[in-house]
Parts: C-alpha cells; sequence; structure tokens
C-alpha cells in the first residue's frame, strides 16, 4: 500500500532510499533538506544530493533552516502525512514534529544501535576496528538515536574503506526502509527499544583527527586512513607539502616512525609499517603510490612528517 509520506535527507546517502520510496510508489508529499551551501572554488551555492534529486522528480523542496518555529510545524502538519522518513538530514525535529504523522517518523541510521549514536557512525566504527557494523531503521523520538528499532541489516567491515562502507549501506538501507515501512503498515513489526548497555556516542570527525602521527600503531593507523578514504583524507607532510594517504596496508617490517623504508613506499610505524598503495598531493587526482614515485622520489631513509 503506498503510503504519503514527508523525505528528510541531505547527502549522498539519502538519495538511494529517495529513489527507492519512489520507485514503490509512495506519495512523497514533500521533501525536506538542508539549505544549498557554498561549494567549489568559486564558493557558489548548490543544492544537497537530496534536493537535486528531488528535483528531478519534480518533487517540492523545502529547505527551512530549523523546525522550531511555529509556522514550520504547522506547514508540516498540513501535510496530512502517514509518516516522515529521515536519512542523514541534519536538523533536530521537534515533538510537535514527531507526532504530527499517522505512523511517526523513521530513521536510517548508520550503525548498530545503540553503538555509534551521533553524527559518524561509519568513520567512527571503521576507526575503532570493529568487525562489523550495519543499518536500522529507528521510530524517532527526542533523544539523539535513541529510538525503538524496527529493522536491521548487518555487513562485515573488514578493510572497506569509507567510501565502500557508505555506498553498500545506502543501498542496504534503501530497501530496509521500503521493508520496515511495509511491515508496519501491515501491522506485521513491533518496534523494539534498543540495548541499555553497549551505548557509545560517534562524534563529529575533527580536523586535527586526520593528521597522521606515525609514532602510532601500523593497524591503528590503518583504521584512520579507511575511515577518513575518500574524504576528507588523513594526511602527512612529506617535504612541506602535504600528502593524502588514501589506502594502505599494514606490512611486517620495522623502523623509526615515518622512516621511508623502501623503494615501495613503505613507511614506518611505532608498531609494524604502512605500506601505502594510494595518495594524493595538494592539487592533483588520487593516483597509485607506483604513480607518484615515479615524479615523486621518495628516498629509503627519508622521514614523513
Amino acid at each position: 500500500m503506498a503510503l504519503r509520506l514527508a523525505f528528510m535527507g541531505t547527502p549522498d546517502f539519502a538519495t538511494p532510499t529517495l529513489a527507492e520510496l519512489l520507485a514503490q510508489g509512495h506519495d512523497i508529499a514533500a521533501v525536506y533538506s538542508q539549505p544549498p551551501r557554498p561549494k567549489g572554488r568559486g564558493l557558489q551555492a548548490e543544492p544537497s544530493a537530496v534536493a537535486r534529486l528531488a528535483a528531478r522528480y519534480g518533487l517540492e523542496v523545502r529547505t527551512p533552516i530549523s523546525l522550531r518555529g511555529v509556522a514550520e510545524q504547522e506547514a508540516f502538519a498540513a501535510l496530512g502525512l502517514d509518516a516522515a522518513v529521515v536519512v542523514a538530514y541534519g536538523l533536530l525535529l521537534p515533538k510537535r514534529v514527531l507526532e504530527a504523522t499517522r505512523l511517526g517518523c523513521f530513521n536510517l541510521h548508520g550503525s548498530l544501535l545503540p553503538r555509534w549514536r551521533g553524527a559518524a557512525p561509519l568513520q567512527r566504527a571503521i576507526m575503532a576496528g570493529d568487525v562489523q557494523t550495519g543499518v536500522m531503521v529507528m521510530r524517532m523520538d527526542e533523544g539523539l538515536d535513541t529510538g525503538p528499532i524496527l529493522m536491521a541489516e548487518r555487513t562485515a567491515i573488514g578493510r572497506k574503506t569509507l567510501g565502500e562502507l557508505h555506498d553498500e549501506l545506502a543501498r542496504l538501507g534503501a530497501d530496509l526502509m521500503v521493508r520496515a515501512l511495509a511491515a508496519l503498515e501491515r501491522g506485521s513489526i513491533v518496534p523494539q527499544p534498543q540495548p541499555s548497555e553497549g551505548i557509545c556516542y560517534a562524534h563529529k570527525i575533527q580536523k586535527e583527527e586526520a593528521r597522521i602521527d606515525w609514532n602510532r600503531g601500523a593497524a591503528e593507523l590503518d583504521c584512520l586512513i579507511r575511515a577518513l578514504s575518500p574524504v576528507p583524507g588523513a594526511w602527512c607532510e612529506v617535504r612541506g607539502e602535504r600528502l593524502k594517504i588514501l589506502l594502505a596496508e599494514p606490512v611486517d617490517k620495522s623502523g623509526a616512525p615515518g622512516e621511508v623504508l623502501d623503494g615501495h613506499l613503505t613507511v614506518a610505524c611505532a608498531a609494524g609499517a604502512l605500506r601505502l598503495l594510494r595518495v594524493q598531493r595538494a592539487g592533483r587526482a588520487p593516483m597509485a603510490a607506483e604513480e607518484l614515485l615515479r615524479g615523486f622520489v621518495l628516498n629509503p631513509g627519508e622521514r614523513l612528517g
């Protein structure tokens, strides 16, 4: 059965869910997204990924800077919704909004709640060396990712980068959301409270976290690099120039932290070493480490900052 929905989301992660809801024939009464932001060298204001997709389908797009005002809340309630679907929207939903639909507001969250509530669950899961993660559909309440769970999908993290995990969970989440809504409408699912144990928070990534400290172990730095690849990219200094490390692999070698150990761009860490596989110089496109070395020779014994 088609539901009358509001879709609330902003980045690329949310677009597969919106596309799948439309493909399943749901009535999207309005799309809520963050206002256009300055991007690129010219700092031209650009609509979000969700807003661009909505425009292609001819959907109404609303970009309020807040939902706390009475006028915005009344405009939302006037849509006469069965439910709202929220995917990385970026604004808190006040109580009046949460209570304005027939079934409720449902969030797609990229972690296995209650682990990694908050802004950066994918990055924090990889950084922490978690074995698995997933996506969950949660009925929203006034807390931060605290509502009861409808459905979940899990996946192994392995050696996936942020980009790879992001794309996989976005696809899994789109399918999960439409299945959860269908089960909810049939009355065949009852949201379950989150466990009271295992709660932790995925705080927003800070700029200083992206700088590589070779005085950390290779396994820890490998997790950091994958958690920040492709953006913002973990980085170090080479001859006063910033070099992003987009992919590396731990190897069983040793040396002084930051020391280049061989002609394959293997760099020593406090414990073990990392062989750099994919890098990016400032103002350049990403490239394989071998390609970098053809025009930017780094000799064994040289130190990376």
